[in-house]
């Protein structure tokens, strides 16, 4: 077998080289490199108790989470990929006014609870679905807002009217 072998020129010799670096810093990686992320996991913050309207009776108890401050407010429960039945995310605004909230990133149904100043619920959303980006308005000044796994709102026996307490944690 005769093989014809001819000199590389200048231009193809630099190809060449380049090539074998770049290959050569990639095969000494694996060629991969992985961006670890953390996942977002729930902090206990406080203790949350839903009453009954008429009765005042305890219909549950749950551990939240507080946002409070714009980025959380913002953020929310965005990324999460679970959420326990008596757990729970309050908002809470400096000022009772009209607030509309969205799925945006958001990868676990919900159920959306609407409360005004006096801490009486004044509208359930249900089953909020994970990524929608259309509004969800509370239909009037809220100055809190109590978010749940989906179903749970339903489970509890909530109605519009019942109230909350919290307090937050040590």
């Amino acid at each position: 077998m005769q093989v014809d072998f001819k000199m590389p020129t200048r231009a193809s010799a630099f190809l060449l080289l380049f090539m074998s670096l770049l290959l050569g810093n990639s095969c000494r990686d694996g060629g991969q490199k992985s961006l670890g992320t953390e996942p977002v996991t729930f902090k206990k913050e406080g203790e949350l108790s839903i009453l009954d309207a008429e009765t005042n009776a305890p219909l549950t108890k749950l551990e939240i989470e507080i946002a409070s401050t714009d980025y959380e407010i913002q953020t929310g429960l965005m990324y999460r990929e679970d959420m326990g039945n008596k757990q729970g995310m309050l908002f809470v605004f400096s000022e009772e006014a009209p607030h509309s909230f969205y799925m945006k990133n958001t990868l676990i149904p919900l159920d959306i609870l609407f409360i005004d100043r006096e801490h009486t619920i004044v509208k359930i959303h249900r089953n909020a679905e994970p990524l929608n980006e259309a509004g969800i308005p509370s239909g009037g000044p809220v100055q809190y807002v109590l978010e749940v796994r989906a179903g749970m709102s339903d489970h509890w026996g909530l109605e519009e009217g019942d109230r909350i307490q919290y307090e937050k944690s040590p």
